[in-house]
């Protein structure tokens, strides 16, 4: 059995899996992580082999060491011992994230090419790949929280909210207006911009919606044509798997 990890800046997610089969799914904060926790919630798992992919060098090395401890199992690193399978045309193909090559080729297998991958988690990224299934690049914008954050961090009367369905479109009270003016605001925004991509890669690419927070702003949008929350642990795996068969 596979132990994906995926470390973001938000969450650590894991699933495991058996061949192409995810049987369980489990999530925890980045910031302090319970080891012995997780242990306990991978009892009766046998696992077989690790890998992590990570945006966050430090969690990376000490989670790394844990899981090794009690697996018996030195991880895999996705960037490090295995590259992801996939024709980078960044200009500095060094900068993409690994979790952003992960999203792609992950559509890529699954659902074909063209296709834009949207990722809404602490950072909302669009990721594009042509229909030659090449990876071409995307954007960047900060997410629905961090966007919340921003408002009440640096301004003197907007306060902290919690991110939530809005009551209403337009908002009657300061706390519902920064709710519609996020939520509405970045589904609005996921609809422009997959249009604006879909004119430069082909009106039939797929956009997939994937992230901590798609199941927030999906109903919200108009864009998606598949919803799937488990895009990058599958993606790991499907590294793993090509690399285990070559």
């Amino acid at each position: 059995m596979l132990l994906a990890v995926d470390i973001g800046n938000t969450n650590i997610s894991f699933g495991i899996f058996k061949g192409d089969k995810l049987l369980k799914r489990l999530a925890l904060p980045a910031s302090g992580y319970n080891l012995k926790k997780l242990r306990a919630k991978l009892a009766g798992f046998k696992i077989t082999d690790v890998v992590i992919c990570s945006v966050v060098p430090k969690l990376t090395r000490l989670l790394a060491q844990g899981l090794r401890r009690f697996t018996g199992r030195r991880p895999y690193i996705i960037g490090k011992d295995f590259a992801v399978p996939i024709k980078n045309l960044y200009r500095c193909p060094g900068e993409v994230g690994q979790d952003r090559l992960i999203n792609a080729y992950a559509a890529i297998l699954l659902y074909g090419a063209p296709v834009i991958a949207i990722d809404f988690g602490t950072a909302v990224t669009f990721d594009v790949i042509s229909r030659k299934k090449e990876y071409l690049g995307g954007l960047i914008l900060p997410g629905l929280n961090l966007s919340l954050d921003a408002l009440n961090k640096y301004t003197a009367l907007l306060p902290r909210i919690k991110l939530n369905r809005p009551d209403e479109f337009i908002g009657r009270d300061t706390r519902v207006s920064m709710l519609s003016g996020i939520v509405y605001g970045f589904a609005a925004l996921a609809d422009d911009l997959s249009a604006r991509i879909k004119n430069k890669i082909g009106r039939n690419a797929l956009v997939i919606g994937t992230g901590g927070d798609i199941k927030l702003i999906l109903d919200y949008c108009r864009v998606f044509d598949i919803i799937e929350p488990d895009l990058t642990l599958k993606g790991i795996n499907l590294v793993y798997q090509k690399k285990v068969s070559s």
